[in-house]
């Protein structure tokens, strides 16, 4: 599903051509899920839970991007990248979007603001991120 969106951020030099592994993907694939998975467990903080629910969202479209034969040194482009690598509707890229900048803030100014409606929006945009990946890796 090569776009004119993505074909011009590889012209700008944002994303670079890169034949697609099959190997990667698949494993970036398994870690998305896996961490998916483990970010269901209401055991775990609400932080941890975001960290891998956030995790698994890049992991997964990572995989998606690398699908198609690109890369990109800025997760937040990874992201930005799903309407034209998965067709994720923009309204869904948005809770990413969210989710990039709190993760961000937590990371670099030790300011955590995570709350349980961005927490279950993030997750529900990850495992519908994960069901269109495993349908563009099984069906290309």
């Amino acid at each position: 599903m090569t776009s004119k969106a993505l074909d011009n951020l590889l012209r700008v030099g944002k994303l670079k051509s890169e034949p697609a592994d099959p190997e990667e993907v698949a494993g970036l694939v398994h870690s998305g899920s896996v961490r998916l998975r483990d970010a269901g467990l209401e055991s775990l903080s609400m932080e941890s839970r975001f960290d891998l629910a956030y995790n698994a969202a890049h992991a997964l479209s990572l995989a998606a991007l690398r699908h198609h034969g690109f890369r990109s040194e800025s997760r937040y482009l990874v992201f930005q990248t799903l309407p034209h690598t998965l067709g994720l509707p923009n309204e869904m890229w948005r809770v990413l979007d969210t989710a990039h900048r709190k993760r961000n803030l937590a990371e670099y100014e030790g300011i955590v603001d995570v709350d349980r409606s961005l927490l279950d929006a993030l997750l529900r945009v990850t495992q519908e991120v994960e069901r269109r990946v495993r349908d563009l890796v099984v069906d290309p």
